[in-house]
């Protein structure tokens, strides 16, 4: 009987092993610190997208709808992809008054 327990001590330590393995792996240990502000975007550019702000100890999800965001708002710049996929944000003159588009 004394093996049985053995075992099961075994596999216990390989289960937290194996854990610890996959947070470090996927270079997100800053999801188990308290202190922590992270932005994690799941699958970019899908129908099926998901952003995951966790800000101190609060956790928000947000799911991606088919819904255009709209409202009031100025226009802070200009934002350009280029031929690598990259894409750069180029900020307007803050003095110059903006540009209707």
């Amino acid at each position: 009987m004394s093996g049985v327990a053995n075992l099961f001590d075994t596999a216990m330590v390989f289960a937290v092993a194996l854990l610890l393995a996959l947070v470090v792996s996927y270079n997100v240990p800053e999801l188990l610190n308290p202190d922590a502000s992270v932005t994690i975007v799941k699958n970019p550019g899908d129908p099926n997208m998901q952003i995951i702000i966790k800000n101190m100890d609060e956790i928000q999800v947000l799911d991606m709808t088919d819904e255009i965001a709209g409202g009031q708002g100025t226009r802070m710049g200009t934002a350009y992809r280029l031929e690598s996929g990259q894409v750069v944000y180029v900020p307007e003159n803050l003095t110059a008054p903006a540009k209707e588009a």
